[in-house]
């Protein structure tokens, strides 16, 4: 059995993996186009791209769309595998990334940190990029076909359902990040049920995949065989050469225990997971890191309340300079235990995911009776999941 394509409008991915979007800077043109290059999708965050740019305070809207435009340029130069473009909703200059990244001719737009409901709107009748929001609930799924359908009559090209074991910023009350009915597999049934009646009405499938917490290749087994269409890592991308990151950006992956996974409230408002390090530390202390506001880059964002900046301090990250910053991570970082290459990750994802076909398989042949949801390639049931 074979890891099934991942077709995303007229986008055809070879393998069904969306390396997740990473800022500030985490991944870029090197990481996109070298998951690329592997038959996924590489994904370069439009989040502060431009921050270390000499003009970046005088000049900051027109610094993070060149340097949008130069990594997606230079990506397309390594790769002629699909790229995509991570723009979060809450950035103040939405609409310009948005813009930056259509004329560019991304193949596709993963938008969440909010509900992207005017998406549609930036794309004209010629523009090829497809159109992908992130959500976190059926409810917010189901929202958004409503919107996009009323209004544009275009329904997404794709949906990821990002749980609440993910990395960065995420989309759940701190209540609700340990709770078994905010787990992902609760969330894509709910996603998978919430999208099926605008394919049914419309004949266009709408592909649910899968994110956060997933760290194996059976993780990515039982996902497929839940119905869906492809599944979504950020996390152990960053721990390859080939990530944008420093070296001891990555290491702090490598080094990191179970117990510094740790839930920060960010400056910007929103619960966010992060590698414990004394900057943090220091942050729980009440001690506030002076500093000036290069620019207003989240909405929500409260510069003169705030303890610190949060896009210097996950771009001095970074840049490797850990004592004056911090990294995220999924909840799984503390796994990692080396920094290998994109192929090696992908290569041992895939023999994952067939190692745990073939176990399926097995237990279909002395177990058939019990053995009948639908899965690629094969058939299971619920009880895979046990």
């Amino acid at each position: 059995m074979h890891l099934p394509q991942l077709k995303i409008g007229h986008v055809v991915s070879r393998i069904p993996i969306v390396q997740g979007g990473m800022g500030v800077g985490i991944s870029l043109s090197g990481l996109a186009s070298a998951v690329a290059n592997q038959g996924g999708i590489g994904v370069i965050s439009a989040a502060m791209p431009g921050i270390h740019e000499p003009d970046i305070a005088t000049n900051g809207d027109e610094a993070h769309m060149r340097v949008l435009r130069r990594e997606i340029r230079r990506a397309r130069e390594m790769t002629d595998g699909v790229l995509g473009v991570n723009i979060m909703v809450a950035l103040t200059n939405y609409g310009d990334m948005v813009r930056t990244a259509i004329e560019a001719g991304i193949d596709i737009i993963f938008s969440g940190a909010g509900m992207p409901l005017d998406l549609p709107g930036y794309l004209s009748a010629d523009d090829r990029t497809r159109l992908v929001p992130i959500v976190s609930s059926g409810r917010a799924a189901r929202l958004i076909c409503r919107k996009w359908q009323s209004r544009f009559d275009y329904l997404p090209d794709a949906v990821v359902v990002e749980g609440p074991r993910a990395g960065g910023h995420i989309g759940f009350k701190p209540e609700q990040i340990e709770d078994p009915a905010f787990s992902l597999r609760h969330l894509v049934g709910d996603v998978l049920a919430a999208v099926a009646p605008f394919e049914d009405q419309s004949g266009q499938a709408i592909p649910v995949i899968a994110a956060g917490g997933i760290y194996t290749g059976a993780d990515m087994h039982r996902f497929l065989c839940m119905g869906a269409a492809g599944v979504q890592l950020g996390t152990r991308f960053v721990a390859t050469f080939e990530c944008d990151a420093d070296p001891a950006f990555k290491q702090a992956y490598v080094d990191a225990r179970r117990e510094d996974m740790v839930i920060i409230q960010s400056p910007v408002g929103m619960p966010g997971r992060a590698v414990r390090n004394h900057f943090l530390d220091d942050v729980d202390l009440g001690h506030k890191a002076p500093f000036k506001c290069l620019y207003h880059c989240l909405r929500s964002c409260r510069g003169r309340k705030s303890p610190y900046c949060i896009a210097m301090a996950l771009e001095n990250a970074r840049r490797g300079r850990l004592g004056r910053g911090f990294a995220f991570a999924g909840q799984n970082a503390y796994r990692i235990d080396k920094i290998i290459s994109v192929r090696a990750l992908m290569d041992s994802l895939i023999e994952g995911f067939e190692k745990a076909a073939a176990a399926v398989q097995e237990r279909i042949a002395s177990h058939a009776s019990t053995l009948k949801a639908p899965c690629p390639g094969g058939t299971l049931t619920e009880p895979v999941f046990l």
